[in-house]
């Protein structure tokens, strides 16, 4: 006897529009290619950003060229 599937559901990070996990959904977690690029864009402009330290400092890179 098979066990049925669980379906998980999690909300899109960027429109928080609920959605099944899934392999059919290559954008996951994204709801859509447009959330997912709305997010990237987000990162891309360091309107996101992971708290700490920077691992390079923008002076000591620069100097290296």
């Amino acid at each position: 006897m098979t066990e049925p599937s669980r379906t998980t559901i999690v909300q899109c990070p960027t429109c928080k529009t609920s959605l099944e996990w899934s392999s059919k959904n290559p954008q996951r977690p994204f709801c859509s290619e447009r959330c997912q690029k709305i997010d990237f864009g987000d990162w891309a402009s360091e309107s996101f950003a992971i708290a700490g330290e920077p691992a390079v400092v923008d002076a000591e890179f620069n100097d290296e060229f």
